[in-house]
C-alpha cells in the first residue's frame, strides 16, 4: 500500500503522513455500478481515490436524485469529511462509475491528521474549495441553462471523467441524474444527434464534438 500512496501522493502529503496512512489504511476495490456509501449510512471511514471514478449524488425530500460532482484519482469526498467532523450520517450516495481502487482510513484519523499534518489540512481545504466550485457551477447550469445545454454538459463532463468518448448509459439513468423525465432526455438526445454533437445507439452515447 505504501508504494501506491507514494506513487499517487508523494508530492501532496508529508513522508510521515504517508507512512501512517499505510499503517492504518485499508485497500478496497469496487466494481462499476456498486454503491460505496449510501444516504443515511454511518460513516466509519474516509476514502482516498487511487484509481477509477465515483459520482456523488444527493436526494431531495421527494427522493429525486441530483448529481453533485465526481471524484477522481487524487480526490477524497469533502461531504463525507464534513459529515465526519459534524458526527452526522452520510448525506450523499457514492456510486462507482468506473472500477475504483480506494484507500479507506478510520474517521478517528480525520481530526488527528488535521492537527498533526499541514499537508493534510491543505488537502482537506482544497477538496472543500474544489467541491464548492463544482457545486456553484452546477447551480449556475441549473439556473441559467436550458435542459439541452445541461444534457450536453453532462455528457461532456462524464466523458472527461471516465476518459472515454463513448458512454454505456441508459436514458433513464441520465434522466435520474438530471432530475427530469426519460421522454425529455430521449427527445434531446435525438436533437443532439441531428446536430452531429453526439452519436446515439441503444444504451450508448458517443461524443463527437
Amino acid at each position: 500500500m505504501k508504494e501506491k500512496l507514494i506513487a499517487k501522493y508523494q508530492y501532496i502529503f508529508e513522508e510521515n503522513l504517508i507512512k501512517e496512512m499505510a499503517l492504518v489504511g485499508q485497500i478496497r476495490k469496487v466494481k462499476k455500478g456498486n454503491t460505496m456509501i449510501d444516504i443515511g449510512n454511518n460513516i466509519t471511514h474516509i476514502p482516498l481515490i487511487l484509481d477509477g471514478a465515483i459520482s456523488v449524488i444527493n436526494e431531495d425530500k421527494d427522493q429525486n436524485e441530483y448529481l453533485l460532482y465526481y471524484l477522481e484519482i487524487g480526490d477524497s469526498c469533502a461531504m463525507t469529511m464534513s459529515c465526519c467532523l459534524g458526527g452526522k450520517k452520510s448525506e450523499i450516495r457514492a456510486l462507482v462509475e468506473k472500477d475504483a481502487e480506494v484507500v479507506m482510513f478510520p474517521v478517528s484519523k480525520m481530526e488527528d491528521w488535521l492537527i498533526k499534518y499541514r499537508s493534510w489540512r491543505i488537502f482537506v481545504f482544497q477538496n472543500y474549495e474544489a467541491v464548492m466550485s463544482e457545486m456553484l457551477e452546477a447551480i449556475d447550469t441549473l439556473a441559467f441553462h436550458n435542459m439541452e445545454e445541461r444534457l450536453y454538459k453532462y455528457i461532456r463532463d462524464k466523458v472527461l471523467v471516465l476518459e472515454t468518448s463513448t458512454l454505456e448509459i441508459t436514458h433513464h439513468q441520465i434522466a435520474k441524474d438530471l432530475s427530469t423525465s426519460r421522454v425529455v432526455i430521449s427527445r434531446l438526445i435525438k436533437k443532439l444527434a441531428l446536430d452531429h454533437k453526439i452519436k446515439s445507439t441503444r444504451n450508448s452515447i458517443t461524443l463527437l464534438k
